[in-house]
């Protein structure tokens, strides 16, 4: 007989930092920075002649033409999908062997269905062109807006972050992933636009939109998935 705690996400060890989940207003201004920033881009407003601005800037430094490519490369892939999904692959299968709760991956298998389906929206939808285009313009072959990678990192990091918190493990382990979910998004974003791979406003609305599916996960795990899973816990324990 399975008990009810096997089946929800049952805490073994005291909580050190906050699950990280965000708080309405910053959900808010997720969606404003996003809505303001994408219709001053297409309206080829001020925000357009600061990404061309600082676009020319670094192209002058070269960097990707020098020996210091690859190593600032390393850091774009702070939000690389198959760097995080490694991790995350190796937490979700701990917490899967020792808690038997397969929480941990369906919140990370409806992130990662979010993730996708909104960027590459916002990607096909906008068609804005990379820095290496070059030019800003805005037509079917563009999909530079939003970063992906950005976006990737605030969300998926964060969920890492969750369930390390949400399940009780290690003090430094819960520490090394709110570390992630913080440094991560920003080393991302600062290597993407330093390489010239993505504009600052690719960067800030990748990082807006992080942070509002993250809040969505959360909601709909507070809403439906955990209260699926109390449910079920509590059916098979009678």
């Amino acid at each position: 007989m399975t008990s009810p705690s096997a089946a929800a996400p049952a805490r073994r060890g005291p909580a050190v930092i906050g699950t990280g989940r965000p708080a309405w207003w910053a959900v808010a201004v997720g969606v404003v920075v996003t809505v303001l920033v994408t219709v001053n881009l297409l309206a080829r407003g001020v925000l357009e002649r600061m990404d061309l601005r600082v676009s020319e800037v670094v192209s002058d430094w070269g960097l990707r033409d020098s020996v210091a490519y690859w190593p600032v490369w390393v850091f774009t892939q702070a939000g690389g999908r198959v760097t995080i999904l490694l991790v995350l692959a190796g937490l979700v299968g701990w917490i899967a062997w020792r808690r038997r709760s397969v929480v941990p991956l369906v919140r990370v298998l409806v992130a990662l269905a979010l993730l996708t389906a909104v960027v590459y929206a916002f990607k096909y939808g906008t068609g804005r062109t990379a820095p290496a285009y070059p030019g800003s313009f805005f037509h079917r072959d563009g999909a530079s807006y939003p970063s992906g990678h950005v976006a990737n990192a605030v969300l998926m990091w964060g969920v890492a972050r969750w369930q390390a918190v949400d399940f009780g493990l290690p003090d430094r382990v819960q520490r090394a992933f709110w570390v992630l979910s913080v440094a991560g998004p920003l080393v991302t974003g600062v290597a993407m636009v330093a390489l010239d791979f993505h504009w600052v406003t690719d960067a800030l609305v990748g990082a807006a939109v992080g942070v509002v599916l993250l809040g969505v996960v959360h909601a709909l795990d507070a809403v439906v998935l955990s209260r699926f899973v109390h449910d079920r816990a509590r059916r098979t324990a009678a």
